[in-house]
Parts: C-alpha cells; sequence; structure tokens
C-alpha cells in the first residue's frame, strides 16, 4: 500500500529539498513543521555507509531558536534544568528543557556564539513560542527568533577524514560539540562536531539558505572518494547506541516523561544559583521517588520488519507495567531491540514480560543502555 503526505503551507520544505529529491530520496517524514528525509530506498545501505562509511543527512529540520540581547544568558539560564553559566563561546552544552510540571519539553543542543548571542539546535516541538513566552512573561531584553540556519550532517567513521579535506586538519582538535564560524568555498556557515550518531561525525549549520543545493553538491564531490552516500538519522544505529530522541522516547502529548525517567536526572543542577523552569516540580519528583525508568529491551521472534507505534508491556498478570517506545531489528546484534519504560518496582531480570505484536504475544526482557551483548 502506498501512501502520500501533501506538501502545502504547514509543511516547510528543506533549502536542500532539490538536491535530496534529486538524488533520489524516496521518502519523508515531517518534524518540525518541514520535511525530514527518512531514506533513500535502500535502508539497509545507508546503515552500512553510517557505520562504515560516510553519510550525509538533510537535518534542516532540526531547527535553531536564537535567543540574543542583554538578557539573553539570563534566559537561557532559566529555560534549561542545566548550570550552563560557564559555557564557553565555541562550546555547545546538552540541555534538557521542561514545563512547569518538570515534564521534559525538548533535549536541544545549545550553542553560544556571543556573550550575548545563542542558539538552541532543538528537537520536535515549539521552542521558540516557549521561550518567547518566558521572556516575555519575565520582562527579558532579548529577542527570540528563527535564523537562517539549516543543519547539515556528515556521519560515519569517515567523516573525519572527509571533513578535514573540506575545511583543513584543524577539524581533528575540534571537541565533540566544539564549533567555529566559517565558509566553504565563501559559503557562510558554522561548523561543528556533533550529530545524531555515536559513529562519529559533523553537522555544516549553513546560514544562508540559498546555498543548499549548493553545500550539498560541493559535500557530495568531496565525499566521492569515501563512498558517501545520502541518507537520513538512522534509528536502528540510535537504539543501538542508546540515544535518546525526545518524541520517540516520549513526548508531552504522549508518554509525558521528566529527565529522571529518561535518563537525563545527571543534567537537572538543583545546585545551580539560578532558578529553572520546572525546579520546584522536580525537586517533589525526586523526594518522592521516580515512578519509571528508561531500559532497553530485546524482544523474542522472528526479525521486525518496521518500526511501530508504541506498545503497553504486560505482566504475567496481565497488569501494565511499561511501554515499548521504538523497536526495529538490529543487524549489528541480530536480535530484536528496542526502548522504553518500566515501572521501578520490576527487576531487570524479569521474566514474565509481554508485549502484543501484530495480535500475537512475544515475550521480551530488560537489557541494559547502551547495549553490549
Amino acid at each position: 500500500m502506498t501512501f502520500q503526505i501533501g506538501i502545502g503551507p504547514n509543511i516547510r520544505k528543506s533549502v536542500y529539498f532539490d538536491a535530496v529529491t534529486a538524488d533520489g530520496v524516496s521518502s519523508f517524514s515531517v518534524y518540525n513543521h518541514m520535511l525530514i528525509p527518512a531514506h533513500f530506498g535502500d535502508p539497509q545501505a545507508e546503515y552500512d555507509s553510517l557505520m562504515t562509511g560516510v553519510a550525509m543527512w538533510d537535518v534542516a529540520a532540526q531547527r535553531q531558536v536564537e535567543i540574543s540581547g542583554p538578557d539573553a544568558a539570563q534566559l537561557i539560564q532559566y529555560l534549561t534544568t542545566r548550570d550552563v553559566s560557564k559555557t564557553k563561546i565555541g562550546q555547545g552544552r546538552y540541555v534538557p528543557i521542561c514545563n512547569h510540571d518538570g515534564i521534559l519539553i525538548n533535549d536541544p543542543v545549545l550553542l553560544k556564539l556571543a556573550s550575548d548571542q545563542f542558539w538552541l539546535s532543538i528537537a520536535d516541538s515549539d521552542i521558540e513560542l516557549w521561550a518567547s513566552a518566558i521572556a516575555a512573561e519575565r520582562g527579558l531584553d532579548v529577542q527570540v527568533f528563527e535564523p537562517d540556519v539549516s543543519p547539515l550532517a556528515i556521519q560515519g567513521p569517515k567523516a573525519e577524514a572527509l571533513v578535514s579535506d573540506l575545511f583543513g586538519p584543524k577539524v581533528k582538535e575540534f571537541r565533540y560539540f566544539g564549533f567555529e564560524q566559517t565558509e566553504l568555498q565563501g559559503i557562510p556557515l558554522i561548523l561543528a562536531r556533533s550529530g545524531w550518531s555515536k559513529q562519529g561525525g559533523f553537522e555544516l549549520y549553513l546560514q544562508d539558505g540559498s546555498c543548499g543545493v549548493e553545500l550539498w553538491n560541493i559535500v557530495k564531490a568531496a565525499g566521492a572518494a569515501y563512498g558517501i552516500r545520502p541518507g537520513a538519522p538512522n534509528d536502528i544505529e540510535r537504539l543501538e547506541s542508546g540515544l535518546v530522541s525526545y518524541g520517540a522516547d516520549g513526548r508531552i502529548q504522549a508518554n509525558p516523561c521528566n529527565p529522571f525517567e529518561i535518563s537525563l536526572g545527571k543534567l537537572v543542577d538543583f545546585d545551580k544559583a539560578d532558578d529553572f523552569v520546572g525546579r520546584e516540580a522536580l525537586l517533589k519528583i525526586k523526594k518522592e521517588g521516580v515512578k519509571r525508568r528508561r531500559v532497553g529491551y530485546v524482544i523474542s521472534g522472528a526479525p521486525i520488519q518496521a518500526c511501530q507505534h508504541s506498545l503497553e508491556v504486560r505482566d504475567a498478570l496481565g497488569q501494565i507495567v511499561g511501554i515499548l517506545s521504538d523497536f526495529v531489528y538490529s543487524p549489528r546484534f541480530s536480535r530484536n531491540i528496542g526502548v522504553g519504560m518500566i515501572a521501578m518496582e520490576v527487576e531487570d531480570d524479569a521474566s514474565d514480560l509481554v508485549i502484543l505484536l501484530g495480535g500475537a504475544p512475544r515475550q521480551i526482557t530488560i537489557a541494559e543502555q547502551p547495549f553490549n551483548f
């Protein structure tokens, strides 16, 4: 059965759209109200390129929210649970953002461009609206807006060699989440060692949307020597590597979770001098005790051919004790794996857990994250 998604005014196209369609994109998803490539017709080959070579991804849907002005640092400190007051210019930070009830509503990467200028490189939720409202209510002197910035990711074990060809050997000295303002053949961009995989790589934050196709083709041409392939953020690799995904692992509209449940509790800094959104709620949650924890799952039976919607995890009595939020067949581990939540009282060696998949029960067991068989 074939479906189509209509492209209308409520779904924006990426600045790389013409380039990815020319290169044979086969499937799109929607992220931050934008089309984002899902695959290019051969998911296995794209996975192999990420694991053994190099892949390039249109991740322009990973939108930036700029917060700039005299009170920018103050607003950033208030928005996130993490103390980022000592962050240096050219340094990135992974910064959970919660609502006033302590529920995670985004997990962006913060980039500090200047003492009064920051970007939040966001997951799939409207943080520009949230930050604007918070700033207005607190009377802060800031500008909150979406700049003309469209990331392009280069990921895989050969990514560093390719990026060195493009920008010089200096990139080998970049620390993770480190970045600098630069250009490539006159195209302005920020180059960062980052990306949504554990295979290593860089992101090019293009700062002139009119150059999207040009930048794509420059990277593609330089990557030919390394067998580069177009692809997309890879759900199989992210599950194998234990990466958190706001949205897939939980979002406020479905399976809402707090940072303690989703393995981000270490990034809740109650000792920082500044107040932050959700502090009192998170203190209460910590005092009363977390009810669930994020775990990996191993799923019995034949290989799962496609990712499914979340499923309930039940015990031998038929009681719901958890949720399986995302799952795939893992080529690396030759088994079905997934991630989700389980009640704190359920032991890690529980042997009576089941899900219902395709109308048939399957046994599942708890595994540590990241997976390591």
